[in-house]
């Protein structure tokens, strides 16, 4: 892993964690408008230097359950469009980008192609639903009050890490439509 990019995902790590601290991680949707922060990228220009997230959280659930969703507010900090085209987790054997389409009353969640775009200084909101990043074959539980660590991949081939707290969720129980895993 190249030194600079470990060093820029420990310090957006670091300042994700102490943002969650000062905020107390309570849990309430972001009010946060739909525009991304002012700031510039570092000179770089790899679409990692322009992401950041608010609010990051993982829905609890035991690995029996099998999957978990992964919300957020992700922001686009530069003057051109960025792309999550995947991402990763240590205790998922498979993680996808989601949508969730509804169809009359039945809402069914599915990888959605292209990855997600992210307008320039715009935002997209990851959230039960909605978007999301699905954590598939989970090999470990995920325990309200302990964190997870997520890394996206972006089209550049740039990589970005974040840490966001495990909270309980009733809801986000959509039926999955893909290949050889059952809903949730």
């Amino acid at each position: 892993m190249n030194p600079t990019r470990t060093v820029r995902t420990l310090s957006v790590a670091t300042l994700l964690a102490l943002t969650l601290t000062a905020c107390g991680g309570g849990g309430a949707a972001s009010t946060a408008p739909e525009t991304a922060p002012e700031g510039t990228p570092s000179p770089s220009g790899e679409q990692a230097d322009a992401f950041s997230i608010t609010d990051p959280w993982v829905k609890a659930v035991t690995a029996e359950d099998g999957m978990t969703g992964v919300f957020g507010e992700i922001a686009n900090g530069s003057d051109a469009e960025i792309v999550i085209v995947s991402a990763g987790h240590p205790a998922a054997e498979t993680v996808e980008l989601h949508e969730v389409v509804t169809e009359g009353a039945d809402a069914t969640m599915r990888e959605i192609d292209g990855g997600f775009p992210v307008a320039p200084r715009g935002a997209r909101t990851l959230e039960p639903g909605g978007d999301h990043i699905m954590l598939m074959g989970l090999t470990e539980d995920l325990e309200p009050g302990t964190e997870a660590t997520v890394t996206v991949e972006f089209a550049d081939g740039s990589t970005a890490a974040f840490t966001a707290p495990v909270k309980e969720y009733a809801g986000a129980n959509e039926e999955y439509d893909g290949d050889g895993h059952e809903g949730h």
